[in-house]
Order: structure tokens, then C-alpha cells, then sequence
């Protein structure tokens, strides 16, 4: 078994960027743009390495290695974007690595290329790439070539020897269960479970009992044999149902208009764990949309355009204002799923003037663009 965070150690540690390995301060799978330089990257290097992993690091300064972090990134149907836009879709899977001395909120993007020994190209056209175009490595540039390519493997003992040497142990499980319960989360009550023998599961939360319901806020889940968060979030609540085989956590988001909020479930993550020492994570969308009166939405989604246009000329907010700010990501979210088609454009529109204005603030913006992708994803 793997530990992500020695095997990000060890990738940073090897050598600069390569035909295997990438590296990035962080992605943006909410423009046009950002999804096709994802996809080149993901093309590129696919098509370099055709019998081994490929590995982009995210959340790293580019000159100096030196690991900043990016937010926690949740969006399981990625592999749906890469399905989508590329023939012969290699397997990707993104992981959350937790690092010490980072802020509680961010961790380490690990996005891991499986091969598939097959030439992966674009299916369609996105961004200034055309659809058909194949890109290699050329170095640490992916880099579109012609349609005769010969793919060649020249990396596979460089990899194996980086994955062999981020092996778990039993003292770095220790260690990790020690530091998730006495040191990261010692404020909140902590659990442990240990499945077939071999994983090691740690989640901490406030617990809050609702009837015969447990639910947790401020929740913190980590697969601690390698080192990856499977769920972080400040703001939502979950549940969370354990049996010998499976760990499942069901998300629920808090929405709705003045004074009439509920919680609503998000989606169901299922963590199954195998006898042959191996496990796999499924998830399922289960969120349906609360409806509102479209009266009252067209009221709070003009307000909202107001109070962005005012943003947007440096004219100050009254207190009343700056109260309706605080909703006004997780309302444009609501007029979106009520058919306000022009609602989610605004809440992009809307993105520098709110990350300016409080912490706050953009912080309910990237919890509602979260939501959004994972609703379009599925």
C-alpha cells in the first residue's frame, strides 16, 4: 500500500517535471480554458507513459517546490470531463493528501494517470485545441504531435523505484492515527476504525443527535494507511454509517431563502473494503433541488445583480447589504436550480469582487460552485 504523501515527497525529491510527472500551483476546472490545459496534461502524459502511473501534483510553486496547498477538491465524476473529451480515456484518480503543516483547509492534489497503452487523443474541441490532436511529453512541456507517433516506454523502473520507496509501514500508520486524534483534532471527539485487518480509517467532528441520528459538522475523514482525505468540510453536515465491509458518508447542505432552511442530501459516499487488500470508493448524487416561488427568487436575484454592479463601481454597502452579500453565493445557487440559467454566469461574474470583500464570503462561493459541479457532473 502507497502512501500518497511519501510518494509526493518522493516524486518532488526525484527530479523537476518529466514525461511522468507534473506539477501545478493549482487547476481550474471551471473555464474553458482550465479544463483543456487539464486535458492536454492528461493527454501528454498518458501517451508518454504507456506501461506505468503518471502523477500531477497540485497545490506546489513551480520554481521553488515549495508546497503551498490548494483546496480540498471533492468532485468524484472528474473521470466523467476525461470520458467526455478524450479517446481512449486513460483512468485518472484525484486524492487529497494531508500534509502537517498546512492550514486545516488545504491539502496536496494528487492526480494518478493509470496506463492504458493506447494513444489517448481529444474527441472534440475545446479551447484553441482541435479535436483529434495528440500531445506527448517533450521534456516537462506537453506538447501536440503528429498522428504517427510511436509510443515508447522509458520510465517504468524510475516509477516503480518512486513507488516502492512510499510503501506504508506500520510506524507511519501509528504515527498518523496518533497525529489525527491528539494533534490535528484534539478540540473535536475522534474516532478510529480498522477494516480487514489492514485499513485504518480516522474521522473527527462535532457531534450533533438528531432523534436516533448521529451527524457530524466539521468534518475530517482520512484513509490513514496512505494519507488521503476522503472528506473535509467547515461548513456542511454528514452522516456517517459504518459495517465490517463498507464506510459510508452521506453529505447534506444547508439551503434555502430567509428564514425557512433545511438540510438536503448531497450525495453518498461509499468506501468498500476488500479481503485481497484492496478498496474502492463509489458515489452517488442524491440531491434534488429544492424549489422556491419565482416571484420571490426574481426579487433576490435582481438584488443580488445589484449588489455585484455596486461591487463592481466601489460604491459602499449598507449593514443590510453586507448581510444579504453573505447569501448572495448560496441564493444565485438556488435561483440556478430553480432555471435562472444566468445565475451561475453572475456567480463566476461575481468571484473577484466576493473574494475581495471577506474571507467569508468566498469561502460560501467555492461551497456553491462545488455543488454546482458536482450536480453538472452527473
Amino acid at each position: 500500500m502507497i502512501n500518497k504523501r511519501l510518494l509526493i515527497k518522493n516524486l518532488l525529491a526525484h527530479n523537476d517535471e518529466s514525461s511522468f510527472y507534473d506539477k501545478k500551483r493549482k487547476i481550474d476546472l471551471g473555464t474553458k480554458e482550465g479544463k483543456a490545459k487539464f486535458l492536454k496534461h492528461i493527454c501528454a502524459l498518458s501517451n508518454s507513459n504507456p506501461k506505468n502511473n503518471s502523477f500531477i501534483v497540485i497545490g506546489v510553486e513551480d520554481e521553488t517546490n515549495e508546497i503551498t496547498g490548494t483546496d480540498f477538491f471533492d468532485d468524484s465524476k472528474i473521470q466523467n470531463l476525461i470520458n467526455a473529451y478524450l479517446t481512449n480515456a486513460p483512468l485518472i484518480i484525484y486524492e487529497n493528501v494531508a500534509f502537517p503543516k498546512l492550514p486545516a483547509d488545504k491539502v496536496v492534489g494528487l492526480v494518478t494517470i493509470r496506463p492504458n497503452g493506447k494513444i489517448t487523443s481529444l474527441r472534440k474541441n475545446i479551447w484553441k485545441y482541435w479535436g483529434g490532436s495528440i500531445f506527448l511529453r517533450d521534456g516537462s512541456i506537453s506538447m501536440p504531435k503528429d498522428f504517427d507517433i510511436e509510443i515508447k516506454d522509458v520510465n517504468s523502473e524510475i516509477v516503480q523505484s518512486i513507488e516502492n520507496n512510499a510503501k506504508n509501514n506500520i510506524e507511519l500508520t501509528l504515527d498518523g492515527v496518533i497525529d489525527f486524534i491528539n494533534h490535528r483534532h484534539k478540540d473535536l471527539e475522534s474516532h478510529y476504525k480498522v477494516f480487514k485487518e489492514l485499513f485504518v480509517v480516522c474521522w473527527a467532528g462535532n457531534i450533533k443527535k438528531l432523534k436516533d441520528k448521529t451527524y457530524y459538522s466539521r468534518v475530517d475523514i482520512e484513509l490513514i494507511n496512505e494519507q488521503v482525505r476522503l472528506f473535509y468540510s467547515a461548513l456542511d453536515e454528514v452522516s456517517i454509517e459504518i459495517t465490517e465491509d463498507e464506510f459510508k458518508i452521506t453529505e447534506y447542505v444547508h439551503l434555502g431563502l430567509n428564514n425557512q432552511f433545511r438540510y438536503y442530501p448531497l450525495e453518498e459516499v461509499t468506501i468498500g473494503f476488500e479481503e485481497n487488500g484492496s478498496h474502492k470508493i463509489d458515489s452517488k448524487l442524491v440531491f434534488e433541488a429544492p424549489r422556491f416561488n419565482k416571484k420571490t427568487l426574481f426579487h433576490i436575484y435582481n438584488s443580488n445583480n445589484a449588489l455585484v454592479e455596486k461591487l463592481k463601481k466601489n460604491i459602499p454597502l449598507i449593514p443590510s447589504e453586507e448581510k444579504d452579500l453573505r447569501k448572495l453565493p448560496a441564493t444565485y445557487l438556488i435561483c440556478y436550480l430553480n432555471d435562472f440559467s444566468e445565475a451561475k454566469e453572475k456567480l463566476f461574474e461575481a468571484k473577484p469582487y466576493l473574494k475581495n470583500f471577506s474571507d467569508e464570503v468566498y469561502h460560501s462561493f467555492k461551497e456553491s460552485v462545488r455543488i454546482l459541479r458536482k450536480v453538472k457532473y452527473n
